[in-house]
Formats: C-alpha cells, structure tokens, sequence
C-alpha cells in the first residue's frame, strides 16, 4: 500500500502539472508519513542527495556550454564540419550531424545543440532548398549527441544515482565510441533520405579553406580537451576541470574570437543559474524518492519480476530498453535516471551488464525520449527554431529514429562498444 501511495501520489502530480521535481519530493514525504517514519530523515535525505561534491561540476558545465553557445563557438564548428563534409551528397544534412557531435562534446547539453546550431543551421539548410522537416529532424536526432560523448552533466548525475563505486574519468570515455556511433548511424541516415529526396551536394571550398575553418575551430575544441583530458589525465577533479573548463571558455570567447558581449554574458549567467537550479532541486527530492524506492524493495522485485517474465538475458535487455524508451517519452531525463537507475542497474548487473555499458543503454534510450513526443522538448525546440508543426516533423523522422536504435543495439549486446576505452585506465 505503501508503494502505492509513493508511485501513485507522483503520478497524479506530474498529471496535474506539478513540476517534476516537487512531485518527487511530495510523493517522498507523503510516503515517509504514511509509514510513520520521521519526516526529519525526509528531509535529511532531500538534503544528503546534493551534499555531493563532484556535483559541483554540474553549473561549471552548464556554464562553460551557455558561454559557447552565446560567445561564437558554435558558428566555427559549424564552418569546419562544412568545409570538411558539406560536399557529400545531402552535406548539410550531414555537416548538422558531426556539428552536433563537435559542439554536443563541448556543450554536453541536447537543448544547448539544438538552440546553438539549429538557429544557424535550420534557415540555411531551408535557403538551400533542403525540406523543413529534414533540417529539423536532423537538427533534433543529432542533439543528443551531447548527452553521450563526454563532458556531460547527465553521466555526473548517472554516477551519483548509481549510488558510488563509479569512476566519473571511465564513464566519459564510456561515451567516446556509443556517440560517435550514433552520429555516424544518423549521417547515414542523413545522407540516405537526402538521395531520396535529390538534394544536391555542397562545392568542396578547398583544402586551404579547409585549414582556416580547423585552425578557427581549435580554441573551441580544446575546452573539451582541458575538460575531459584534465579528468582522465589525473591533474583534475571533475569539478575542477569544469571550472578550468568554464574559464576558459570564457577567455576563448573574449579574447581570442572576442564575439562576447555584455548582455550575452549576462543572459549566460541567468540560463546557467536557472537550469542549475532545476537540476539541483531535482537530484535533492530524488534522494529521498530513491530512499523510499529502496525501502520498498522496488529494484529487487523488479529483478525478480523480469526474472519470472523470461530468463533469457537477451529479451530481459530488450525488455529494459522498451521500459526506458516508454518511460523517456513521458518524463524528464534527468528525472528518471535519477528514478531508474536503482531500479533497473541491480537487474543489468544481474545478467553480467557492466555499470558502465548500462550507463550508455540508459543515456541513449532517454536521448531518444528527448526527441519523440508527446514530452519531447529538443522535438519541441526544435520545431519552434524551424517553425514546423511537430505533427510533420514526426511524419518522417523514422529513418532517424532507425538509425539511433540500431547505434543501440550496438551498445546493448556489443559491450566493447562502450567498454574498451575505459578497460585503457584499468591497472
């Protein structure tokens, strides 16, 4: 009855519209008092799940990415990715997937790539004579790139709701090969649909063109090298490399392209704090959600449920990837690997699953929930900075969807996908 009232009570606060985040906490401490525990350890727990200190890296990225997207970086991404495959037939399909992959590795946030490149990339692709619907569905399947290829704030946050023991320096290079995977499964799909539809390729502009639009784009790029390489290398925290990354950042865009201005700054400052904000509160009622999720023994009933369903490791994977992507559809990312996590890591170690691999399959199949509806806000984004009905977006954006869910097969039952680089810091 217990578990009714927790599961129940947030299901009908998120129906009723009440933010995730106070949801999670409401529902927590209506359970904490339906079994008579203090609702001192509640709020104890709200309390204890952000008393983390490597979550201190979370506002240092968020800023670092807020300043590139307001200061420039991502315009010369965007002319290096061109220079380099624009010339491809549908290129600009494809210079829309490998600039998500270059700034999402930077930015690490999908809303920041949408709003950063498809606000540059959507009216030339339609200038061009590309559909609405293609540069869009390209711009919003691209995006999530950021969440998987390293630094991103969502693997801090996976690391944290998988309760320790999970090397922060692994899990980005858990990243490195599943994002670079997925991208190149969508510029296929890019490339296929935009043959389909006869678009013509781009004029190669020339090596020496070439070399101007990389060496532009090398101050850029290296706010990914200091951040990751500084974590990997041991010479950084997390949290100090976010800030390292942050300031640099900030340095490339004012002295080096010097494209910031003073109200740009300010309105990174207020984006960063409002969606640390959100993020913050989110992961302290989470805490004391995952306490009661705990106490209720969820994730051993769930291993003993899917267990009784088959014991055929393969459908057990299958069916975790169907319950994420439903779940992905209708909720908050942040939220729910905050929610799944302990639920479903304990039944993927239980079939050999290494925490690291289930972190990637976790992070793709609730990307992939960013960009379907009816809760999909980079479909959302998206489609506002294209100006196209979500309903005809939707149409014809299966190829994409196809591509991102063979790129997670790959990662499901390959391991070495997501394994092999982080196997390279073992002693």
């Amino acid at each position: 009855m217990g578990l009714l009232v927790l599961l129940g009570l947030f299901a009908l606060c998120v129906i009723i519209g009440v933010p995730v985040a106070f949801a999670l906490g409401i529902s927590a401490l209506a359970a904490f008092a339906f079994e008579g525990l203090p609702l001192m350890i509640g709020f104890q727990r709200i309390i204890s799940g952000i008393n983390v200190f490597s979550l201190m890296a979370i506002p240092f990225f968020i800023f670092a990415g807020e300043l590139m997207f307001h200061g420039g970086i991502a315009m010369r991404l965007v002319k290096f990715a061109s220079a380099a495959v624009g010339a491809v037939r549908g290129g600009l399909g494809i210079v829309n997937v490998f600039s998500s992959m270059l700034f999402g590795g930077i930015s690490g946030s999908a809303v920041a790539d949408i709003s950063a490149l498809g606000s540059i990339l959507v009216p030339v692709m339609k200038e061009k004579g590309y559909d609405a619907d293609y540069a869009v569905n390209v711009t919003v399947t691209s995006s999530i790139a950021g969440i998987i290829i390293p630094p991103s704030h969502n693997m801090i946050i996976f690391a944290i709701a998988a309760g320790g023991g999970i090397s922060i320096s692994k899990l980005f290079l858990a990243g490195v090969v599943p994002g670079i995977l997925m991208c190149v499964c969508l510029a296929v799909a890019a490339y296929v649909v935009a043959v389909r539809r006869g678009y013509q390729a781009e004029q190669f502009p020339g090596w020496a063109a070439l070399m101007i639009a990389f060496f532009g784009a090398i101050p850029g790029l290296l706010t990914a090298v200091i951040i990751v390489g500084g974590v990997l290398s041991g010479v950084f925290t997390v949290t100090e490399s976010g800030a390292f990354g942050a300031i640099y950042a900030f340095l490339v865009t004012l002295l080096v392209y010097r494209s910031i201005t003073w109200a740009n700054l300010r309105t990174a400052v207020v984006q960063s704090v409002r969606t640390t904000s959100m993020v913050m509160i989110l992961i302290a009622c989470a805490g004391a959600f995952a306490y009661m999720l705990t106490f209720y023994q969820v994730p051993d009933k769930t291993v003993d449920l899917l267990t009784a369903l088959t014991d055929n490791p393969i459908l057990i994977l299958l069916l975790i990837n169907l319950a994420l992507l439903i779940l992905g559809m209708i909720m908050d990312m942040a939220a729910l690997i905050l929610i799944c996590t302990p639920i479903f890591l304990p039944v993927a170690n239980s079939l050999g699953v290494d925490p690291y691999q289930f972190g990637m399959i976790l992070l793709v199949n609730l990307g992939l929930g960013l960009c379907t509806p009816p809760v999909g806000s980079c479909l959302f984004v998206g489609c506002a900075v294209g100006k196209l009905p979500m309903e005809k977006a939707v149409r014809t954006i299966w190829p994409f969807y196809l591509a991102i869910l063979v790129a997670l097969m790959l990662i499901t039952f390959v391991p070495a996908v997501s394994l092999t680089l982080p196997s390279l810091l073992d002693p």
